[in-house]
């Protein structure tokens, strides 16, 4: 399925920045951009490489410059760019007629003096590489003029100032270095290089200038390459962090990648939205060093969470030709087991992994549920049986951050000055904004889940089980007599914190109902579901506060302490709608109102990132995407009810 963008929206400078592309490479490298070719993020490039898989990522190739040269013509520009003081130059964008993205892969055409120029992008799986083909469709030969723009640096960071660029003119090109890593920018068949180092001083990231952080950069150019196009011959762009190696084919090298993305789909898939996100699913799924794999959280800056690819796994990759990547993110997740936790995060910078996390652990259990229906692979629990005990001992004994089961009730505490320990993690310097210390019902949920798993495993494996049954069986009971709001008609958020017990009406309380074996069931489940389907529900997903509360935020704008503000705070989480249809199916059994709830994600793939999901929308009509423009938990939690 192919996603198009026509003229009104590439001509529009507001809407065509609003849409963004992504590729990626496996490695956690990728290449992203508007449609408009302005960079609005540090982000954005044309080329980002990992450097210590599947982080250490640092932006390389900035942009490229492009000129069409005819005689007796001014120069038009295919690409553009924004400066500090607002000037966009060059325009290429009023000449842009549309954009295709087959799969995840962009391709732009442009419409000038009767010509017709087509560009594609891709990046080379498992390699640092990125390819931009160019070929002239209709109309007479030209000359096409290239001038690449490097940045160099950490992703989340911004370069400024002149120095620090050594650069080698090669027959095709050039080889630069800087910051400590080399790259290689070569253009085919043989250009003609102009070697004239330069700066372009003050680029413009407007969606930094939004965010009140660092929004302007320098950058560095080796000088121009022109090149004859016609409509025989291919112009092939390649930058890497290592040179082409001999033999090496444009046409292979974008057959690859095509035929990469095409086996993505399931031919049992039956409509257009589970066909998408069956391709945009491979973009979270990546190496973490030589030894494993791992999921990627969200593009641009997420690297790879616990908690966050324990939640996608059963959507990304617990089908027939994917299951191998389920069991190794898996083992990853196993190897850094400690004192009862897998790791919260796993830092840009490469350093030790934290552990942060009260929830991670414990959907890892349904994730291993999930694993075992489809494979059916029991020797995969059974080897790590001994480590889920574990878990479980450590979870009653007490680790980090005053995790602990309340031997009082069965039921699972937390929480510590200053750590946000659930998936509602915003944190503002010292200040958690929040913080859900005590008993959240969610975690409770999980809790009660690992039990009874653990027990139907230990049944299974001819070991003693009665104890876990006997816990489960006492947060079960403790859960139906804390957990109910009679005045509300729904769950408490938490309970036991430290002002009490919350009565906030939040959608934590539908995964109580959603996971392998309910905590909540019979009517209150059906008061959940309605309570929430009335008052959080919306066409993406799930508000995270009720609208009448007082600290309900509606937008999601101005600098990174007013956008954490409002994170958990009202703000629409696709992921959300995966555990809220789960029980909504439970208690009403209704398949055809899980299809129409999946619809309004239809229109959605060609809004923001085109052929994805973003991490939240706004939580009031027109529901504005924000946050990341692609969040693996999104992609997965839809997916998996889009292929149901």
């Amino acid at each position: 399925m192919a996603l198009r963008i026509g003229p009104e929206t590439c001509h529009d400078l507001d809407a065509a920045l609003s849409r963004e592309w992504l590729v990626t490479n496996g490695l956690g490298g990728y290449a992203s951009s508007t449609i408009a070719g302005v960079n609005t993020r540090r982000y954005h490039a044309l080329l980002v490489a990992s450097l210590n898989l599947p982080v250490q990522r640092i932006v390389l190739l900035a942009g490229l410059e492009e000129w069409l040269l005819t005689a007796g013509i001014d120069a038009q520009p295919l690409s553009a760019q924004e400066y500090w003081d607002g000037t966009v130059y060059p325009d290429g964008f009023r000449r842009l007629t549309e954009v295709e993205v087959d799969g995840m892969l962009p391709i732009f055409r442009w419409t000038i003096d009767g010509r017709i120029i087509e560009k594609r992008v891709w990046l080379e799986h498992g390699v640092n590489r990125t390819v931009i083909s160019y070929r002239l469709l209709a109309g007479p030969p030209l000359t096409l003029r290239l001038r690449p723009l490097f940045a160099h640096r950490d992703y989340h960071e911004q370069r400024h100032g002149q120095g620090g660029f050594d650069m080698a003119e090669t027959n095709d090109g050039w080889v630069i270095d800087a910051g400590g890593v080399r790259s290689y920018f070569e253009v085919r068949p043989a250009p003609a290089v102009r070697s004239r180092p330069d700066w372009y001083w003050r680029v413009l990231h407007r969606a930094e200038r939004e965010r009140g952080l660092d929004d302007e950069e320098d950058l560095f150019t080796p000088g121009v390459i022109e090149i004859g196009l016609d409509q025989r011959t291919e112009v092939v762009v390649v930058a890497g962090t290592e040179p082409v190696p001999a033999g090496w084919s444009a046409a292979a090298s974008l057959g690859a990648a095509q035929e990469r993305e095409a086996s993505a789909i399931d031919p049992m898939a039956d409509n257009p939205l589970a066909s998408q996100l069956l391709v945009a699913a491979q973009q979270f799924r990546v190496a973490k060093d030589p030894r494993g794999r791992t999921v990627l959280a969200g593009y641009h800056w997420f690297t790879d969470w616990g908690r966050d690819s324990m939640i996608s796994l059963p959507g990304l990759v617990t089908r027939p030709g994917t299951l191998w990547e389920a069991r190794a993110v898996l083992e990853t997740n196993f190897r850094y087991l400690d004192q009862g936790l897998i790791p919260n995060r796993f830092p840009d910078g490469g350093q030790a992994p934290e552990y942060d996390t009260m929830d991670a652990t414990l959907w890892m259990f349904q994730a291993l549920a999930a694993y075992l229906r489809v494979s059916g692979d029991w020797r995969f629990i059974l080897e790590r049986l001994e480590a889920l005990e574990g878990i479980i001992d450590w979870h009653v004994r007490g680790t980090r951050h005053h995790i602990r089961m309340d031997e009082a009730d069965g039921l699972l505490a937390g929480g510590e000055e200053g750590y946000a320990l659930t998936w509602m993690d915003a944190r503002v310097g010292d200040w958690v904004v929040t913080p859900r210390r005590g008993k959240p019902i969610e975690i409770n949920a999980l809790w009660y889940n690992a039990l009874r798993l653990t027990a139907d495993w230990c049944e299974r494996a001819a070991r003693p089980a009665g104890h876990y049954r006997e816990m489960a069986a006492q947060v079960y009971e403790s859960a139906q007599l804390r957990f109910w709001d009679r005045g509300g008609g729904h769950c408490y958020d938490v309970v036991d914190g430290p002002q009490g017990d919350d009565p906030s009406l939040r959608p934590n309380q539908v995964i109580a109902l959603a996971l392998v074996y309910p905590l909540m069931e019979g009517d209150r489940a059906r008061q959940v579901v309605a309570a929430v389907g009335g008052r959080l529900l919306t066409p993406y997903g799930l508000r995270t506060l009720d609208r009448d509360d007082p600290r309900y935020q509606p937008a999601y704008r101005g600098d990174q302490r007013n956008r954490d503000a409002a994170y958990h705070m009202g703000m629409v989480w696709p992921w959300l709608l995966g555990p809220y249809l789960d029980a909504h199916l439970r208690v009403h059994g209704d398949r055809e109102a899980v299809r129409r709830l999946l619809q309004p994600f239809q229109q959605h793939l060609v809004e923001a990132g085109l052929g994805t999901i973003s991490e939240i929308f706004e939580p009031e009509p027109p529901f504005r995407p924000v946050g990341c423009i692609a969040q693996a938990w999104s992609v997965a939690e839809v997916l998996r009810h889009a292929l149901a």
